[in-house]
């Protein structure tokens, strides 16, 4: 019976979805339907993105093994978010960056923290690299914080002065995230390979993680059978990707009406529920690799990819903004945006300062989250 209701089976049956929003997308079914099914649809997909990634960090190291999570995992995210911009959507495609970024670093990484301190005490990661991570997500708070102060001190009507600015800050986030890349996987990589600055090699695997001494798992040799080759880790990691980008297509074109339906705005749709939809790859990985104790890994793909979102994703919408679309996108974010994205940053910075969590902290996370969501729900329209 436990095998029967196994989240590996559960995951299985959830697949049937996919199918289903097919066929209700080209029977033009109603738009709330269309919306619930494409999203439990992606949740499947995006777990199984999550596993291959994490077969794929086995065999690549932790930290090449989060970047590739945070990618495919944001894959959805940018399809969402370029079908949005398609659509003249601008708010909804702010929203939604915003979201994932708060969503990211307060609600994975606090599940992570929650359900990991649960299991093990007290669970500790590489302070270096997490603070390095911090200052990071810092300096996307600044590239938020820049534009809006310039719009609330030039005031209206310097629209084009304002989109001239954004898409310069975009160029530097950019290059600054190609920079990211060669300090984390050239220069630097030993500090994300995990084991708080000790070898992948040399660190205890999940199998013996440390709970007073106890062992929580089965041991590596117990869990080599089911492990997933490179290849078959990689196909699957693909064929769900493609499958994510269309069902998200499919849940983009029925957002507006859907959220009308439903009495939400759309910028609560876009920083709650797409957000929350686009990153379900990193929500279902990075708490599963934190109750293994694998705690670099789970904050190399929480915090990497909110900064993967600020410094990647958010600059190359800008860009892509001005090939599709009514009209270039912008940068300036609301003032609510704002301080939700630099409350977050600072949290997330305290918590990296002494290299260990626990559940408490998890509690925390989880609670600031609660508390922005439930404001954004009330927000006006």
């Amino acid at each position: 019976m436990k095998k029967l209701f196994s989240s590996e089976n559960l995951l299985l049956a959830l697949l049937a979805f996919v199918p289903l929003a097919i066929v209700l997308e080209y029977l033009h079914a109603g738009a709330v339907a269309v919306f619930i099914v494409s999203s439990l649809a992606i949740i499947p997909l995006a777990g199984l993105m999550g596993r291959s990634t994490e077969h794929l960090a086995e065999s690549l190291g932790e930290g090449i093994g989060g970047l590739l999570n945070a990618t495919f995992g944001n894959a959805a995210e940018l399809v969402i978010a370029v079908m949005a911009l398609r659509a003249g959507l601008h708010d909804v495609v702010k929203a939604s960056l915003t979201g994932s970024i708060i969503g990211n670093v307060l609600l994975v990484f606090g599940l992570s923290t929650l359900l990991g301190g649960l299991r093990v005490s007290t669970q500790s990661f590489n302070r270096t690299a997490a603070s390095l991570s911090a200052t990071m997500l810092a300096l996307s708070a600044v590239a938020l914080v820049v534009p809006a102060i310039f719009h609330w001190t030039a005031g209206s009507g310097h629209g084009a002065a304002e989109r001239g600015l954004s898409l310069e800050i975009a160029v530097v986030l950019f290059l600054t995230y190609v920079l990211s890349l060669v300090f984390t996987l050239r220069t630097h990589a030993h500090l994300y390979i995990g084991g708080a600055g000790v070898s992948a090699a040399a660190r205890p695997t999940a199998g013996h993680a440390r709970a007073g001494g106890g062992v929580l798992a089965a041991s590596p040799e117990e869990e080599k059978p089911g492990h997933w080759s490179r290849g078959t880790s990689l196909a699957v990691l693909l064929g769900a990707t493609a499958l994510v980008a269309l069902m998200s297509e499919f849940l983009v074109g029925a957002i507006e009406e859907a959220a009308h339906t439903l009495g939400m705005s759309e910028v609560f749709v876009g920083v709650i529920l797409v957000a929350l939809i686009g990153n379900a790859a990193e929500h279902s990985t990075a708490v599963l690799v934190a109750m293994k104790n694998k705690m670099d890994l789970a904050i190399n793909i929480a915090v990497g990819s909110s900064i993967q979102i600020a410094l990647f994703v958010a600059p190359a919408l800008v860009l892509l903004s001005y090939l599709v679309g009514p009209r270039p996108m912008d940068l300036v974010f609301t003032t609510f945006e704002v301080v939700a994205v630099s409350l977050s940053v600072a949290i997330i910075a305290l918590i990296a300062l002494d290299g260990e969590s626990n559940w408490m902290e998890g509690v925390q996370l989880l609670a600031v989250y609660l508390i922005l969501g439930i404001a954004f729900y009330f927000l006006p329209a």
